[in-house]
């Protein structure tokens, strides 16, 4: 009957039995194959061995490529347990994750700071010298010294902390060029003597100005010479002179834009002028409607109704007299000026942000910590391994031996039960009658289509 049936389940048609659909060859409950063929386990083997190569592979360059955490720096809590002295390592971990995120911002906060000028008051004494050089009786020509005349010289450097001029000498601090700290500089001699037209020497910044330490003008004459030099300092970033009448309000002289504004809305919020309502409107007093002229006005306005109040700033005035009289010899007079530097914690700052030298460091540390830890956490494994060993030494190996068989299946791709498959119980169960049926249909589909292959090729 038997023989009968499966008969009928293969005629020639080559349709399938009755209520079997046509499906895969893997059919037994674990995923395996019956495979008759003697020669495939040699190229089986060579697929695992590769498949084991290529997750070694991956299983490197995932190492390589994983990120240090925090968290693989912490000892697990067994290990913390056998080791009571390791609290000290976990207390160190909490300080420094403290001095981690006060570091961080504090970092943050030199970030801010440096986005905003940091200025400070130094003083820049300035030197005007003048030299009269007498006409000479046996000069020729006036180059030689046939004619009278005197020269003058404006030069400036600034003072350290002690008031002491700083000197070429000091090699580890960068000189700053005395041009560099004007934007214009006029010396106006007396017109009386020089005319409309040679009374004036000026110099003013281009974009193209190469500084320079000083500046020299050189005249003919035998007189004493009064003169007006006019200094008007580089401010940067840029400052106004404010109008006298706002000046008197909010009580401030020559500041940038950004301080004039500020004191005008503290101004405002002193005096409530906002409106209660209308937020975005401001409620002039009597005083601002004199400089404003406007009972109101929008905060939006504010910087285009100060810029015709913010006048360029005074420059610095010193009146001289060019001696000419005595002999050939150097009159210098000084005068200290105040003016504003960059403040030297500003280049301590970028300094410090700039820095990777301790951040180098920190990193090697870190990476000595981790593997540090790995080992300590591999020696808890292998201490585990040899007390559970050494407690129960049979139950510990079998269980050792089923972990290490689910790994070789994971490790090797086997799929299904070898072990099971070693018995003969195992083809009696209810699906292998099934499965033996549904081998033998796909091996007869086969040799029908190589059939009809070679039929279609010899008819051709």
């Amino acid at each position: 009957m038997q023989q009968a049936g499966m008969q009928r389940a293969f005629p020639g048609s080559g349709y399938p039995h009755p209520g079997m659909q046509q499906m895969p060859q893997r059919m037994h409950p674990y995923g395996g194959q019956m495979r008759p063929v003697a020669g495939g386990e040699s190229s089986r083997s060579k697929r695992q061995a590769d498949s084991r190569s290529k997750q070694q592979q991956a299983q490197q360059q995932s190492q390589r490529g994983k990120k240090k955490k925090v968290a693989d720096r912490i000892l697990p809590q067994r290990v913390r347990d056998l080791v009571p002295e390791s609290q000290a390592y976990m207390d160190l971990l909490a300080f420094e994750r403290k001095l981690d995120s006060t570091i961080m911002r504090k970092r943050l906060d030199i970030q801010e700071a440096l986005k905003r000028p940091m200025k400070q008051k130094r003083k820049l004494r300035v030197f005007l010298s003048n030299t009269f050089y007498p006409a000479k009786p046996d000069a020729e020509g006036e180059d030689d010294g046939n004619v009278a005349s005197w020269e003058l010289r404006v030069e400036g450097r600034l003072l350290d902390d002690q008031g002491v001029p700083s000197t070429k000498h000091d090699s580890h601090k960068t000189k700053r060029k005395f041009s560099s700290f004007f934007k214009s500089l006029v010396i106006e001699l007396d017109r009386e003597l020089y005319g409309p037209d040679n009374h004036l020497v000026e110099w003013h910044r281009t974009s193209t100005t190469q500084e320079t330490d000083g500046f020299q003008v050189k005249r003919p004459g035998d007189r004493d010479v009064r003169c007006t030099v006019l200094l008007m300092l580089d401010y940067q970033p840029p400052q106004y002179k404010l109008d006298p009448r706002l000046a008197r309000l909010l009580g401030i002289h020559t500041q940038t834009r950004p301080v004039v504004i500020n004191a005008l809305w503290q101004y405002i919020k002193t005096h409530k002028l906002q409106d209660a309502h209308e937020r975005e409107y401001i409620n002039c007093d009597r005083y601002l409607q004199q400089i404003f002229e406007c009972q109101r006005m929008k905060f939006s306005e504010i910087p285009q109704r100060l810029h015709p109040l913010l006048l360029p700033p005074d420059p610095i005035v010193i009146n001289h007299i060019i001696s000419c009289s005595g002999p050939e010899h150097k009159k210098t007079a000084c005068y200290d000026i105040d003016v504003e530097v960059d403040d030297t914690l500003k280049t301590q700052m970028n300094s410090f942000l700039l820095s990777t030298a301790s951040q180098q460091e920190i990193a090697t540390l870190d990476n000595k910590i981790h593997e540090t830890v790995e080992t300590i956490n591999q020696l808890k494994v292998q201490r585990d391994f040899m007390l559970g060993f050494a407690k129960e030494p049979q139950s510990f190996i079998n269980q050792w031996l089923e972990s290490q068989c689910r790994d070789l299946k994971t490790m090797t791709d086997v799929v299904g039960s070898p072990e099971e498959e070693r018995h003969a119980e195992f083809y009696h169960l209810p699906w292998a009658g099934e499965a033996v049926c549904r081998y033998f249909y796909g091996k007869v589909q086969q040799k029908r289509a190589e059939l009809e292959q070679a039929l279609s090729v010899r008819n051709t």
